[in-house]
């Protein structure tokens, strides 16, 4: 995994919330919980909670904001106001670059139940979010774990 990759080579990680609140409320009994208009705030709150926790030069963030916008757009669900808070509030706090890991393939999980048409009309959705909000996309080639890590930690030494 890209993520674990960039952690063996040093750098702070912040791993995305969807799944853990998923997992946690299908614990609870809920089969559904993305069916809840609540659902992206609590991704919201404990991405933020994972935010505030780490520490480093640079951070790699396996989710931001920005993908619960598309998250809340996919899922038909309105924009709370505690996610366009949080929008805001990362605006300036984030740098304006998304590397985005192409050809990753699908698999479905107890937590991800999407069919791979819905999986890359997901992925779209991202990559018009982060680009109606300025962002720059940093396509990854597919290749193994460190090598997409190479990718990335050479483009951010790249002036």
């Amino acid at each position: 995994m890209l993520l674990r990759a960039l952690e063996r080579a040093g750098h702070v990680v912040v791993e995305e919330a969807a799944t853990d609140v998923i997992a946690l409320a299908q614990a609870e009994g809920v089969a559904e919980p993305w069916t809840d208009p609540g659902f992206v705030d609590a991704i919201v709150t404990l991405q933020r909670r994972r935010e505030t926790q780490a520490v480093g030069e640079v951070v790699f963030f396996d989710r931001s904001p920005v993908c619960a916008l598309a998250l809340a757009r996919f899922l038909g669900h309105p924009v709370s106001p505690l996610l366009r808070e949080e929008l805001a509030r990362t605006e300036s706090r984030y740098e304006r670059r998304v590397f985005l890991a192409r050809g990753l393939g699908f698999t479905p999980t107890a937590a991800r139940r999407i069919s791979p048409e819905d999986a890359l009309r997901f992925e779209a959705m991202h990559e018009e979010a982060y680009r109606e909000r300025g962002y720059t996309l940093i396509p990854i080639a597919p290749g193994t774990p460190a090598e997409r890590a190479a990718a990335v930690l050479t483009s951010i030494t790249e002036p």
